[in-house]
């Protein structure tokens, strides 16, 4: 695969060694047991998978070198390039300004930017009547588009099956930039696109595929999830389920799969084929990787979880999901919501707030801990989360010890 110039700066010294002792044990990744950094007073369960993925790294390579061949002009970003606060922080301490939020609420009024100005799409893409707009006021985006590729296959998959007149379902969160993104393109070839956040909403959404509701209750239920002129009685003889790409991809193979026996009720086994479209294959390879190695996390007998990411990291928010089945789990942006050996400051996700946890280090040693973090977190901010829990917990062995005994977990 690939390399990227990344900045030195979000490499690392323990996660690095931790990534290669893993690359060179186990070069075709089937082992999703965690590396365990024994400190002595501490364990550290290392996720198999975790941080930048291909599309992050692809994303803060391009950034980078707009900033290096672009200077002294003005660099926009249309939205953040991706969801982690270290990541945008740097870009803008270089200059880089943000012409949205991520729910595409304008921060710089686009009479601001000139075509003499770089545009720089983020790793979601961009809605097409955004481009539109900006290609209309003679601003170029192609020379820095970080989209990611496996965000453009979803795309292609969109457009094929559009074209055979396929309904599109996209599993994903219909105000985050990729879905937004997503609908913008899936409404061009198909005749109607609807968005569902998880199973519980695609069952109600079953319930206008199999008739038992109709049009009026639908306008009200799915408000701003579907596109214009959808109707129920018409648009659901054929479907195809996409996704967003960061979503629980294990959900995503669920409600396609929830979909497909719902229209084999409606249309019959025999005749299946034509009705629905088999869609696997959009699923991002990075996101199947890090949740299955969370899945190896579980299968630990650790105390807690420290999940890393940027609070509005849809893919992070996942781990977190998958944590919170065993363990107390403790959602954080970097090592500075660690006050000290009592006290985490942390992101309760399904409230969006932050909370104050105390005590939340048990009384034991060893004391084992479960560490990952969302595809767009630094590996840096890993190892600043392990010496700072070091720090507090105490006694702790050196780390050129621990880095020469490395092992997995089974």
């Amino acid at each position: 695969m690939k390399t990227f110039n990344v900045p030195e700066f979000y490499r690392s010294p323990i996660i690095s060694k931790v990534k290669l002792y893993r690359k060179v044990q186990d070069p075709r990744k089937k082992d999703n047991s965690p590396t365990v950094l024994d400190f002595g007073t501490v364990k550290y369960y290392i996720a198999r998978h975790f941080g930048f993925c291909f599309g992050v790294e692809n994303a803060i390579e391009i950034a980078f070198k707009a900033l290096d061949e672009n200077p002294g002009k003005k660099i926009y970003l249309l939205s953040e390039m991706i969801h982690n606060p270290a990541v945008n922080k740097d870009l803008t301490e270089r200059g880089v300004l943000f012409l949205q939020d991520t729910l595409g609420e304008q921060l710089i009024p686009f009479d601001a930017v000139t075509a003499n100005d770089i545009v720089m799409i983020p790793a979601f893409g961009a809605p097409l009547p955004l481009l539109k707009l900006l290609e209309e006021r003679g601003i170029k985006t192609e020379a820095y588009d970080t989209t990611c590729p496996f965000v453009e296959r979803v795309w292609k998959k969109s457009e094929q099956i559009g074209k055979t007149e396929h309904t599109i379902i996209i599993h994903g969160k219909y105000n985050h930039e990729e879905t937004r993104s997503t609908f913008s393109r899936s409404a061009i070839d198909s005749k109607a696109v609807v968005v569902v956040r998880d199973m519980e909403e695609s069952k109600r959404l079953a319930e206008y595929i199999l008739g038992s509701k109709g049009q009026e209750q639908f306008e009200e239920e799915f408000k701003g999830k579907f596109t214009e002129g959808f109707n129920v009685k018409e648009h659901f003889k054929k479907i195809g389920v996409i996704n967003q790409t960061t979503m629980l991809a294990t959900e995503t193979a669920e409600i396609a799969d929830y979909f497909k026996t719902v229209l084999v009720e409606k249309f019959g086994e025999q005749d299946i084929k034509t009705h629905f479209s088999e869609t696997h294959d959009t699923l991002c390879y990075a996101t199947n990787e890090n949740q299955d190695a969370t899945y190896g996390l579980i299968d630990t007998d650790a105390d807690l979880a420290i999940v890393v990411g940027g609070y509005n990291s849809s893919n992070t928010s996942h781990l977190v999901e998958l944590c919170e089945r065993k363990f107390p789990t403790y959602f954080i942006s970097s090592e500075k919501e660690i006050e000290n050996a009592t006290t985490i400051h942390h992101y309760d996700y399904p409230n969006k707030k932050k909370v104050t946890t105390t005590n939340f280090l048990p009384t034991k040693t060893p004391l084992k801990i479960v560490i990952t973090s969302g595809a767009s977190c630094p590996d840096s901010l890993l190892d600043a989360v392990m010496n700072k829990l070091n720090t507090f917990i105490g006694n702790t062995k050196k780390i050129d010890d621990v880095m020469e005994n490395l092992k997995t977990y089974n």
